[in-house]
């Protein structure tokens, strides 16, 4: 079984109802690491020796985080600039990373259809994939969890009964249990835009 770390950055974590729900959805194991960058670093002194150990020992690397402005969160470039540092990420001698899995978790507050065209959520992601093809990572397509201020505005009191949130939540439990059992190969995804894409059509096939 693989093992996965979640680099999370949310700045205003408490706020998002999406966030919450898919952390908390996540099942209790030694395989993942959930690895908070706003709680660990609210100065931004990012310890690199410590997130570098992080990455050696795991293999799926997941960026969870909203879409600020068509980008991540400050933090998460913060940790990008130190930590995928020349002769540890990349470079002649920089081969630490090499053979990771690499993907993207983003939620947005707007709904899927603000994310379509040349705003479409594989493109607007391309700097972290060409990031993770400088470091010899094997890139696999964002998993897009949209509609989040709808969702907060629908939701009263109990989140259970809410079927879109819960179906949100199963696709992402779906991701991560094929991540921690290798199922998803770089070379079988890359002809999708996103996970959704990818998780969608192997459901499909299955009920074939």
């Amino acid at each position: 079984m693989k093992k996965l770390l979640v680099l999370f950055a949310h700045p205003v974590f408490q706020t998002s109802l999406l966030n919450k729900s898919l952390l908390a959805s996540l099942p209790k194991s030694t395989h993942i690491t959930v690895h908070d960058l706003y709680e660990c670093y609210p100065n931004f002194m990012i310890d690199v020796e410590r997130e570098q150990a992080l990455l050696n020992s795991h293999d799926v690397v997941m960026f969870q985080h909203p879409m600020y402005w068509y980008s991540s969160p400050a933090i998460l470039k913060e940790w990008m600039d130190l930590v995928f540092e020349h002769g540890y990420a990349y470079g002649s001698n920089g081969t630490a990373l090499r053979g990771k899995s690499f993907i993207s978790a983003v939620t947005t507050g707007g709904d899927s259809s603000n994310f379509r065209g040349e705003a479409n959520m594989r493109e607007l992601l391309r700097p972290f994939e060409l990031t993770a093809k400088l470091c010899n990572m094997t890139y696999l397509p964002p998993l897009v969890t949209s509609g989040g201020l709808r969702l907060k505005a629908q939701v009263q009191v109990d989140l259970g009964n809410n079927q879109q949130l819960q179906q949100k939540i199963k696709t992402y439990q779906r991701l991560i249990d094929d991540l921690l059992h290798d199922r998803i190969t770089g070379d079988a995804s890359q002809q999708y835009s996103t996970m959704n894409e990818l998780l969608q059509s192997t459901l499909v096939n299955q009920n074939d």
